[in-house]
């Protein structure tokens, strides 16, 4: 198989580059391990579209959108189809919750859309195909056995980096090595709603009330819950909540890697045990919930960092926190590093502001024929803590199906961020 570019993996950023690649008129293979598109947000059931909004202070400030592109056609799609809520609060922004269902038939509608795509689920990338430092496609196993899929451009949207690591390519991880711990996701069925919103209000972070609940009942043996502080969403379904609970630990105290395979394989047991463990405590003690039940996991536990690239720019922590403007910036994010660790998550905002991404952190320092897009770009640890999230992954992808579409052309020309910028405010981006 060949095409003019591949795109391995099929989330929000995979889907939006083969999609804008598609549009540019070039022949795209899109690769995804499972059977749908939607990666974390709808293997892992990470369940919203976070990103989109302003942060402030400023009591009862409405929603003010900051990030377009790709994802309001997307979100568009899911409204008509009644997937997807209207902006639902989270400490001082908000973000928008999702049906996973809705957003894989949504995914399978634009993707089906282009002539020019073709997609293949259960496709698993075992190798890459090189001459010499340039990536001329990949091995892939399916239900056929073994393919060889070649392309002109390969884009990494895997979120793991794993072609690049195939590649030989120069990896970082966390902070000297050490990453968020993964979250399983769940939802509830049976809920209350009004009264749970009568009881807790709007805000999906529960409040110091119930964190101080959840550390006595700890203390207290009856309950063994590794995170006290708890976000739980409504979702567009009725009756239902969408919990993000759990932490993630080994049995030996460490946060679990999600690139080694042995941890891997721990998170996931681990993570069905602590969702029941939730799940009861917020029917025993969360207003509305007395008859709720689980209803549906990740398909896989949900991780929010592995390996990201050394690339040749990198989003510096203080590029996030003075929401630091760039004329090559391809994607604004207004979303705080949200750094998942220890038994409360640690928010640092960025308000009534955004910075933006500049396109090189998704260049490869090194090597000709691949490109990043997702949240395994370039940058530190706690700049990837922001960086990572859905809105911005969708334009991540747009913009690097632009890339690709120029690599095609001239593949000894690299764009530059301020042809890449140019081309995404002509196509809604709003970026200037």
């Amino acid at each position: 198989m060949s095409a003019d570019v591949l795109v391995v993996g099929g989330g929000a950023a995979g889907l939006a580059c083969a999609v804008a690649a598609a549009r540019r008129g070039r022949s795209v293979i899109l690769l995804e391990r499972y059977g749908f598109s939607g990666g974390a947000a709808v293997a892992g059931l990470s369940g919203t579209v976070c990103g989109l909004y302003a942060a402030s202070d400023r009591r009862n400030a409405p929603p003010e959108q900051v990030a377009h592109g790709f994802v309001d056609e997307f979100l568009g799609l899911m409204e008509e189809k009644g997937g997807i809520t209207g902006p639902v609060a989270y400490g001082k922004t908000y973000t928008r919750v999702h049906d996973p269902h809705v957003w894989r038939e949504a995914a399978d509608h634009l993707l089906g859309a282009e002539a020019k795509i073709r997609v293949l689920y259960h496709a698993t990338v075992t190798g890459v195909i090189a001459d010499g430092d340039h990536v001329a496609g990949v091995h892939v196993f399916t239900k056929q056995g073994p393919l060889e899929v070649r392309a002109r451009i390969t884009v990494d949207a895997s979120g793991d980096a794993d072609v690049a690591a195939m590649a030989g390519r120069a990896l970082t991880k966390g902070r000297d090595g050490a990453i968020q711990n993964p979250t399983m996701i769940f939802r509830v069925l049976g809920v209350d709603v009004p009264r749970f919103l009568e009881a807790h209000g709007p805000d999906s972070i529960l409040d110091e009330r119930v964190s101080h609940l959840i550390s006595d009942l700890n203390a207290s043996g009856a309950y063994h819950l590794p995170r006290a502080k708890i976000f739980l969403f409504t979702t567009p379904r009725p009756g239902e909540l969408l919990c993000n609970a759990t932490r993630i630990i080994g049995a030996d105290g460490r946060e679990l890697d999600a690139t080694r395979a042995a941890d891997l394989s721990e998170a996931e047991v681990q993570g069905r045990r602590q969702v029941r463990e939730y799940a009861r405590f917020i029917r025993d003690h969360i207003a509305g919930c007395e008859a709720s039940f689980v209803n549906d996991t990740g398909v896989q536990v949900g991780i929010r960092q592995t390996w990201q690239i050394v690339g040749v720019d990198r989003l510096m922590n203080d590029d996030v926190t003075s929401a630091r403007k760039r004329p090559d910036g391809i994607c604004r994010s207004p979303w705080p590093i949200e750094l998942h660790s220890g038994a409360k998550p640690k928010l640092h905002w960025i308000l009534d502001d955004y910075y933006e991404v500049p396109l090189n952190c998704f260049i490869p320092a090194t090597g000709t024929g691949l490109i990043m897009a997702g949240r395994c770009l370039s940058a530190e640890h706690e700049a990837m803590a922001s960086a990572r999230v859905t809105a911005q992954c969708f334009g991540y992808g747009q913009a690097m199906g632009l890339v690709a579409d120029q690599l095609c052309a001239d593949p000894s020309r690299m764009p530059t961020g301020a042809d890449i910028r140019s081309e995404l405010n002509r196509l809604g981006a709003a970026l200037d």
